[in-house]
């Protein structure tokens, strides 16, 4: 059983606010997490749903999924008895990856649902991923129904649960959009993540050849850590499919919402670049349509997305925002660097790795080339990765106003600034980002030019940037992992 740190009284609960963050609420078990706050968040999720979701006034319709770390069974065993006290009726998915539970609660028409993971954070983290049946559940919602708890302010009544196995479903309706028209050679790496089972029923479903690594569900993962982005995560995948002769490789973050892609020669594609594969289709059927990416994505991306007729849109980093984004502007289409890629053409809208990888061998079989001829026409660009700066946490969002104000008349005439999410620094040659991140203690930097050369300069820039706030930049990306 999970330390229980407080005792949950009837009438009000505090959530440390540390665990509230903008995306989700997230913890480390037995420090500022325990089942004594899924308990209080099944009781304050429950309440806010009554209150505020349509024809949820006399009980809602709940769904939930849970993640293979050790906590979770336990996470969303009190998570449900708390929904189930606040007179909800409550259909348990069971263990899966984050999409499924989007899935079932679109499919299945319920009221929300709540997912119980720890996404891609180390094996001692855990946390909740909300959803509305209209949308994302996040910032000042989210604070809201912290101020619930802490209010203790709970509806209640006689509420249930059941248990429903949707697995062969989910797989079913990833099959619905799937294209293919040759067989292909496919290495998968589930990274011992809450996608492993899916995985292996979509790859019988799929025709061609498939190697499957570590598809076993294993809350320590013991093979690698499950973030797709981290190249060094790439390593096992790339060997496979390098040895094997496959057309590409496909790799999943612990809750099988993000997607990573190494092409046929091992090579690795940022999720920016793999936007641009996708938006060729999808500017076919919705010509001119705004496609969204993050102030992380290249500026290639967004030139490619215009030169194929499409309205790029840079906007804030952070799943729920992408999401909102999209229903405020009715994109097909949009992703973040993270690896978060979100189909609104045939699809729901929400971040699903698993049907991002069924898109994608789409797009590969039809064409007639191998994958990496999908890109070949793409300007060459120099980058680094996502660089991580750990900060103190009560300066984390004070920083980028200091160098917004620090580089106010102190740039080359030929840059402009974007304020978007942080503040990011561009010419025709390239550009710097500089933001704080909503989920780790940390600051975000990513540099892109068009050559070596001015990729040192703005570099440079940033490094200097940086330092006058107290901090250095290692360049290997080591730094906040």
């Amino acid at each position: 059983m999970l330390p229980q740190s407080k005792t949950v009284d009837s009438k009000a609960y505090t959530f440390d606010p540390v665990i509230l963050r903008e995306y989700d609420i997230r913890g480390q078990v037995g420090k500022n997490l325990s089942t004594d706050d899924a308990y209080a968040l099944g009781l304050a999720f429950g309440t806010f749903v009554r209150q505020n979701a349509e024809g949820a006034k006399d009980g809602a319709n709940l769904c939930v999924g849970y993640d293979g770390r050790h906590s979770s069974n336990d996470m969303q065993e009190a998570l449900v008895k708390g929904m189930m006290e606040s007179g909800n009726k409550v259909e348990v998915i069971g263990l899966g990856p984050t999409p499924m539970l989007y899935y079932a609660v679109k499919s299945r028409k319920a009221h929300a649902g709540i997912m119980v993971t720890g996404s891609h954070n180390p094996s001692d983290y855990n946390g909740f991923k909300m959803t509305l049946q209209t949308g994302p559940v996040f910032g000042e919602v989210i604070q809201k129904i912290g101020k619930i708890a802490e209010s203790g302010a709970f509806e209640s009544g006689k509420g249930s649960k059941s248990e429903i196995d949707i697995k062969e479903e989910y797989v079913e309706r990833l099959m619905k959009d799937f294209t293919g028209t040759r067989d292909m050679t496919v290495a998968w790496d589930a990274g011992n993540g809450a996608a492993g089972e899916i995985v292996e029923i979509l790859t019988k479903r799929l025709p061609g050849e498939h190697h499957l690594l570590y598809t076993e569900i294993d809350g320590d993962f013991p093979n690698h850590h499950p973030d797709p982005t981290v190249d060094k995560n790439l390593v096992d995948l790339q060997k496979v499919v390098r040895e094997k002769g496959c057309d590409l490789g496909i790799a999943f973050d612990g809750d099988g919402d993000r997607i990573g892609v190494v092409n046929e020669n091992g090579d690795v594609l940022r999720c920016d670049i793999l936007l641009t594969i996708y938006a060729k289709e999808v500017l076919k059927n919705h010509p001119g349509a705004p496609i969204i990416g993050d102030v992380k994505c290249s500026q290639v991306m967004f030139d490619e997305i215009e030169r194929m007729g499409g309205k790029p849109v840079m906007w804030k980093t952070g799943h729920s925002l992408i999401k909102d984004k999209i229903a405020e502007t009715g994109s097909p289409l949009a992703g973040e660097l993270s690896g978060h890629i979100f189909f609104a053409d045939k699809y729901y809208g929400f971040d699903d790795a698993l049907y991002c990888a069924v898109r994608l061998l789409n797009e590969i079989a039809a064409s007639e080339g191998a994958m990496s001829t999908l890109t070949k026409h793409l300007p060459k660009q120099f980058d680094t990765p996502e660089i991580r700066i750990e900060v103190d946490r009560e300066k984390k969002f004070d920083l980028v106003p200091q160098v917004i104000e620090n580089v106010k008349g102190n740039l080359p005439t030929e840059m402009s600034v974007s304020n978007i999410d942080g503040i990011r620094v561009s010419s025709a040659d390239g550009w710097w980002l500089i933001r704080p991140s909503n989920t780790q203690d940390v600051l975000v930097c990513r540099v892109e030019a068009c050559c070596e050369e001015y990729l040192e300069t703005l570099k440079s820039m940033v490094a200097t940037e940086i330092r006058k706030l107290g901090y250095e930049v290692d360049w290997s990306g080591n730094a906040g992992h």
